[in-house]
Formats: C-alpha cells, structure tokens, sequence
C-alpha cells in the first residue's frame, strides 16, 4: 500500500442513526471507499446533542468496525450537522484594492469574505461555511473567480451558510468524547447533494430533499452554486409515532409495517394488513395505515414545498427533486413526491465511487459518503494509518472554528 496515499472520513451524524465512511483520495481527485459502518445514535432529538455523552459513545463504538475493515485510525473527520435553526443567507461585501493596476491575490479574496460576513450573522450563530455566489470587479459583474485579475473595487455576493453556536458547539464536544476532531461541520442535505447531484442538474436547477429521522433538510442549486438551504423539524420518525398512536404498537412493529406495506401510490383495498408480535397475529385496516401515512407526509412536503417557495424557485426547477436520506427508503416515495410537489422527481444514489462502495449505494449513505467527498477536496484532511485502536478519553487538538479562523484574517 502507497504510504503517500491519502484517507479521509465522513461522519453522517443523524438523531437515530449514525453512518461513517473512510475513502481513499487518488491523483485526479476521485475517491474510493475502504470502509463504513452504522449504528444507533443516542442523546439527540431534532439534530440537536442533548446529551454530551450519548453521540461520543455512539460514534465511538461505530467507529471500532470502520477501524477494523479500513485499517485506519480515525482522529478527525467531516461530520454533518442538522437541526431546523441550520439556515443560509445571501449577503454582500466590497473593499478597496488600492492602485488600478492591483492584481488581486488570496488574501484579498479573504478580505471581501470577511466585509461579507461582517455584521450580517447574529452573535449567537455560528458560521459554517462562506460560498461565493459571484463576484464584480469595478462594475464587471457575473465574474466567477477574480484572482489574479486587476481593479480598484471588488465585491462579492456569497451564501453564508450557520447554525445557532450551542448547536455547533455541543456537537465538537460530544465528538471529542469519541477523541473526533471536527474539521468541518456540514448540512448533511448539502454533503448529500454532493454525493448524487450531477453538473447538469446544478446548473440548471434542482432541489435535493433529505428526508432523515427527525427532520427535512432542502437545498436548492442554481448556476452551478448553492442558493439556499433549510430543515424542516418533521422526520420520518413522525410517520412511525402516528402509525404507533393509531395502531396501539410499539414503535418497532409501527416501523415494520411502515416498509413492508406502506407504499407512496396509497393503493386502498379491502385486504387487511396482518403482522406477527410474537406468536400473535395483529390485523389493522390498510386504508387507515394509508390514511394516517398520508397525512404526515403531506404536512412534511408542505414544509418542503415552502421552503422552496421562501428560496424563490417554485415551479422553477428544470431538474426537479432529487431525495435522499433513510426516509426516501419508503416504496414509491417519489412517485408520492412528484404529485406533492407538482415536479420531476428521483430517489438520489451515490455513483461513480470506488472500491466497495456499490455496497453503500443506498440514499441513507449520501450524507456520509458526500462528507468524504468534500473531505477529499480539503488539502488538509486526512486521517492517520495505525494498526491499534485510538485511546478513549484521549484528547487531539482541536482545530479552531471557521468562525475564529475567519474574523482573525482581517
């Protein structure tokens, strides 16, 4: 095996389950996936740690067969991030360059970030990422990368991606319970579109919907670029908890019936629905079932419609839906999504991914996945070849947070 060959992970960290991937990155920038792994998550509720220890002993435990299959210790990682306070906003920033002849370096580009930025995120957020929208230079707009060019005025517009600080915060601490260093906290809709989105389809116009536990994530892309995104705080646990209200079943048996017998076309027929508990036989009306799964689902893609209203691009989405995440596992969940929305719509797979990834090529993996994806195109990810398992309680160095990194540019 190379010894200059570099690794990276992905942490999918959702309120009931979590999901980890670790990739080889090559020369070209493509990556292949030498190991995963998922597990139950505990101490969390809407994307949100509400238990410091439960995320650490999660990810702790999953990681050991991740380790094994890799060969990798794993110190660090892309992790994703959720919860409905997760938002985006469009701002603008200029700054003077100086003499007309100036050629615009690096640390302008940070400069103008920085004037984005500046006093358009409450104190009490936390930025998680700045991605330029386009720039203008001395009245030239609609310029994608400045650098190198020469003028006296840059500006930028940008989306400026956060989440509320104890949010961002609670969710570094509960990793580094597991010794996880954080390198990058990430909207687990946007590291998903990463994993099955298309140029085409970002150019044109499309919507990817991760339809997780607890909650909805939406991202919408335009022009290549990201133009907004938002979480809806309904999941398909939601679907489960009703079903288990009406039927007067644990939420296991709720769950069961949920895929093996709901499907999106909402067929009803007279035939009853008929489950074992045991050595008992339940029976339950399948037009009930259908009825009570309906209902949620139209209140979560109401939500999804909205936001794609707020975003400005209702009825305008050449490419449609794209969903992803454990919930667009349920049978004919787009054909479901298409009427709803009243738009074009798919069941998003990672593809073009080696090694053993085909195994993985699921979309409850898309978040995890698309996280070492956009690990493996930080020239600083990477995580360690070790042949034992990483101490427990054993502290790494955290790495600053991007907010910290940002303001001590400037």
């Amino acid at each position: 095996m190379d010894e200059n060959t570099r690794y990276v992970a992905g942490i999918d960290v959702g309120s009931e389950n979590i999901r980890a991937v670790v990739a080889t990155v090559g020369r070209d920038g493509s990556i292949s996936v030498v190991g995963y792994n998922e597990g139950k998550n505990a101490g969390m509720q809407k994307g949100m740690v509400d238990t410091l220890s439960g995320p650490a002993e999660a990810v702790d435990k999953m990681l050991l067969e991740v380790e094994r299959m890799s060969g990798f210790n794993i110190n660090s990682a892309f992790v994703s991030i959720n919860g409905s306070n997760v938002m985006s906003i469009q701002a603008d920033g200029r700054i003077a360059l100086g003499t007309p002849d100036h050629e615009i370096t690096e640390e302008d580009l940070d400069r103008v970030e920085g004037a984005t930025v500046l006093g358009k995120i409450p104190a009490n957020r936390e930025i998680l990422d700045v991605l330029p929208l386009s720039y203008t230079l001395d009245g030239q707009s609609g310029i994608k990368d400045p650098l190198g060019m020469t003028g006296l005025l840059l500006e930028m517009r940008a989306n400026v991606i956060s989440a509320l600080m104890p949010t961002a915060v609670n969710l570094r601490k509960s990793l580094d319970g597991a010794t996880i260093t954080a390198e990058k906290l990430v909207p687990s809709v946007m590291a998903a579109a990463s994993a099955v989105l298309t140029e085409k389809q970002r150019e044109n116009g499309v919507a990817v919907v991760d339809l997780g536990y607890a909650t909805t994530g939406v991202a919408i892309y335009e022009n290549g670029d990201l133009q907004y995104v938002g979480v809806i705080p309904v999941g398909a646990n939601n679907i489960t908890n009703d079903l288990a209200i009406l039927l007067q079943v644990p939420t296991e048996v709720a769950e069961d019936i949920k895929r093996r017998f709901v499907t999106g076309l909402f067929k009803d027929d007279d035939k009853e629905i008929v489950v074992k508990k045991g050595h008992t036989e339940l029976a339950f009306s399948r037009k009930e079932v259908n009825r009570v799964v309906r209902d949620r689902l139209d209140e979560i893609f109401a939500g999804v419609a909205n936001e794609i209203k707020l975003a400005g691009y209702a009825k305008k989405l050449p490419e449609g839906i794209v969903l992803v995440g454990g919930g667009a596992k349920m049978r004919d969940l787009d054909v479901y999504a298409k009427s709803a929305l009243g738009t074009a719509t798919r069941i998003g797979i990672p593809t073009g991914f080696g090694g053993i990834a085909d195994a993985i090529a699921k979309p409850e993996y898309a978040s995890a996945i698309g996280l070492a994806l956009l690990a493996s195109r930080s020239p600083g990810s990477a995580v360690k070849k070790s042949a034992t398992k990483k101490s427990k309680g054993k502290k790494e160095k955290t790495k600053p947070g991007l907010l910290k990194k940002l303001f001590g540019k400037f």
